[in-house]
């Protein structure tokens, strides 16, 4: 069934009984008319080095195993990373940056993530995000935040049993954590919110933990705001909450 109104999302999110049935949903939304727009228009024009290439041009569902204990919680696919490839973090400079680290924190089978049938596997880890459609100018609006919003919530109720902590990649990331407390845990959020900031660490009772974490963008990559000795302390950090260490 096909997710046309934010209504919709809602009652399709809702009915997923698993993780499958979520992400094939997850696929089939077309609730942000913007999103459909822009993520169909990038599909049809493709960048020049990727012309030969078939995007994928649809909402890009999470990443790992059901029983994950760490979550990465990032920000929207990118228009020719995953809106490409179909996976998250799969295909762009981001995902070479993020996947690397993964891999040496033993949370991945190899450093590279080019196409969704490339091999990769992640232990322990499940990647998803806020926006689920690749937006202009890597900017989701707040409505389509919201929109998109109950696919996150059901995800992390479906791996709740199990998630220990959560890493929030950027600001956005961050932002849109706090929502899920109350739908998702309970929870009311804090207020005020606790500020980002690279290792910026929030712990509650009866929830996941909060890592704050610079994103793998190439805006602080290549900046070295975020050098890969960073993102390992963070992944570290991670994999000792979560009981990995």
């Amino acid at each position: 069934m096909t997710a046309r109104t934010p209504e919709e999302v809602v009652a399709h999110a809702a009915a997923a009984p698993d993780l499958a049935r979520l992400d094939a949903e997850v696929s089939d939304c077309f609730a942000c008319d913007r999103l459909v727009a822009w993520r169909e228009k990038i599909a049809r024009e493709r960048r020049a080095a990727f012309r030969d290439q078939e995007y994928w041009g649809r909402p890009v569902p999470g990443f790992g195993p059901a029983d994950a204990s760490i979550g990465v919680l990032g920000l929207a696919p990118a228009a020719h990373g995953g809106n490409r490839t179909g996976r998250l973090f799969t295909g762009d400079r981001s995902g070479d940056v993020l996947f690397a680290a993964l891999h040496r924190a033993g949370l991945a089978n190899q450093p590279l993530s080019v196409a969704a049938d490339d091999g990769l596997t992640v232990a322990h880890t499940r990647l998803f995000a806020p926006v689920r459609c690749a937006p202009p100018d890597n900017k989701p609006l707040p409505s389509e935040r919201d929109t998109c919003a109950p696919w996150l919530h059901r995800e992390l109720s479906l791996i709740r049993p199990t998630l220990r902590v959560v890493i929030a990649l950027g600001a956005f990331a961050w932002a849109a954590w706090w929502p899920v407390l109350t739908r998702v845990y309970g929870v009311k959020a804090p207020v005020p919110r606790p500020k980002f900031g690279h290792g910026a660490e929030v712990e509650m009772p009866g929830v996941p933990t909060l890592l704050g974490c610079f994103h793998v963008s190439q805006q602080n990559t290549f900046t070295g705001r975020l050098t890969p000795v960073m993102l390992d302390e963070v992944l570290a950090r991670a994999k000792a909450v979560a009981g990995l260490a």
